[in-house]
């Protein structure tokens, strides 16, 4: 390559070859890299052999000595010693734990329970034999029973009653009412009653539920001098007239009583 080599002289050529002069002429070789570690550092720029002045672990280069973890396993520590690299994993011990633990590196099974001569694994629910109304859990070897919550009612106390397999009391629904109570006297009407409340135009029956319905009677017929029947809630225009608080029937003459000299009569309008 235009360049003069003293016999015996070595170089290395591009592409990792290495290259002697001999007699003359120039023998190239691959250049043969003795790998001694398991977890060699790749070759430095220009270079040709790995190195075991770190490891290369997972994709990630590490300076001598390094301690870290993988990123699959937190509970294993390794360490770059030489170019190799050695994982150390906790030694868990056998047997049951209370509790599970998800920051624990030694994972463990939690106790199972021996209540009333069966056996429950941690976290199971269960009910008293016969007992409906109580759950319980095992929790890591112990058993916990609490009885089954209920709502709270705002029913009165005698309409309260616990059925047949249930566990909390509910209210009964209300008897159907029977009849209407209008006051505070204690009178009351039968379901169909109808009456008047004091003011004759006006009508209320009892209903089916128990409520009170009441209606106004509108008045069709009317008069200037009606007579009106106590009790009645439409005046009478057809019996006769009241003028100045008598009563005078159909065709009845009379006096006036602002005037003797004039004479009146009671006409009643043909229906």
């Amino acid at each position: 390559r235009g360049a003069p080599r003293e016999p015996g002289a070595r170089w290395i050529e591009p592409g990792c070859r290495s290259c002697t002069c001999q007699g003359g002429r120039v023998l190239c070789e691959a250049v043969s890299c003795p790998v001694l570690c398991s977890h060699p550092l790749p070759p430095p720029a220009g270079g040709c052999c790995p190195s075991c002045a770190g490891c290369l672990y997972e994709g990630v280069s590490r300076p001598e000595g390094d301690v870290f973890s993988p990123s699959d396993e937190n509970c294993t520590v390794c360490v770059c010693l030489s170019g190799n690299v050695s994982c150390i994993s906790p030694e868990c011990p056998p047997g049951s734990c209370p509790g599970p633990s998800l920051t624990d590196c030694c994972p463990c099974q939690p106790a199972k329970c021996s209540f009333r001569g069966r056996m429950y694994a941690h976290g199971a629910r269960f009910s008293l034999d016969g007992d409906d109304c109580t759950t319980c859990i095992c929790r890591g070897g112990e058993v916990e029973c609490s009885f089954t919550p209920c709502p709270m009612l705002d029913c009165p106390q005698h309409q309260r009653h616990l059925g047949p397999g249930q566990c909390c009391v509910t209210c009964r629904d209300p008897p159907a009412p029977t009849g209407c109570s209008v006051d505070d006297n204690g009178v009351a009407f039968p379901v169909g009653q109808i009456w008047s409340p004091g003011d004759p135009c006006e009508l209320c029956i009892c209903q089916a539920d128990g409520s009170v319905s009441c209606q106004r009677t509108d008045c069709v017929e009317t008069c200037p001098y009606p007579i009106r029947t106590p009790g009645q809630c439409c005046p009478d225009c057809s019996a006769g007239c009241t003028y100045m608080g008598r009563i005078f029937y159909n065709n009845e003459t009379f006096p006036s009583v602002l005037d003797p000299c004039l004479s009146c009569i009671c006409l009643v309008r043909a229906v």
